[in-house]
């Protein structure tokens, strides 16, 4: 992982991106003290997806549960 500071990070944000996007990391330092990282989207395994999927296909197949017999105001009271 490399080290930036971040007025650096800023100035050359479009260079950083480029390199995040050819999987190198980044870690941010303000002050002398790490404040972020940058890293390349890290994409879902296939156990992710099977599992995402069988949940969304659970949901369409139910049956609502009726009618909605209060307000979001009602919902957001507190006592």
């Amino acid at each position: 992982m490399r080290t930036v500071r971040a007025v650096d990070a800023n100035r050359e944000f479009s260079s950083v991106l480029k390199r995040v996007s050819q999987g190198e990391e980044f870690l941010v330092i303000s002050r002398g003290k790490p404040v972020a990282t940058i890293s390349p989207v890290k994409k879902a395994n296939a156990s992710q997806l099977a599992a995402r999927n069988l949940l969304l296909d659970r949901l369409r197949s139910q049956e609502p549960t009726g009618v909605r017999n209060w307000t979001r105001d009602e919902l957001y009271e507190r006592s």
